[in-house]
């Protein structure tokens, strides 16, 4: 069972040798500053990649549910191939 102190709580997690080691190098080098640290940072990571991927899904849902127009996006075409011809190349 996890312990709260102060709105902290601690979390008991076992890991295998390997990765132990692994990061034990990125505190030696200074990446972050101790298994702790780590640990918090893999998990803001994993947080905040769950939380990108659920948004990019609601993005896809709702074009699946309503696509563009061609009205809506034939602009940024248009607009990419005016760039193209002026540009000096």
């Amino acid at each position: 069972m996890a312990k709260t102190l102060g709105g902290v709580t601690r979390l008991v997690v076992f890991v295998d040798d390997k990765l132990v080691r692994q990061v034990d190098r990125l505190v030696d080098r200074g990446v972050v500053a101790s298994r702790s640290d780590a640990v918090r940072r893999g998990l803001r990571i994993l947080v905040d990649l769950d939380h990108r991927c659920s948004v990019v899904a609601a993005i896809v849902d709702g074009y699946r549910r309503q696509p563009q127009t061609e009205d809506e996006a034939g602009w940024s075409d248009q607009m990419a191939r005016a760039m193209i011809a002026t540009a000096p190349w």
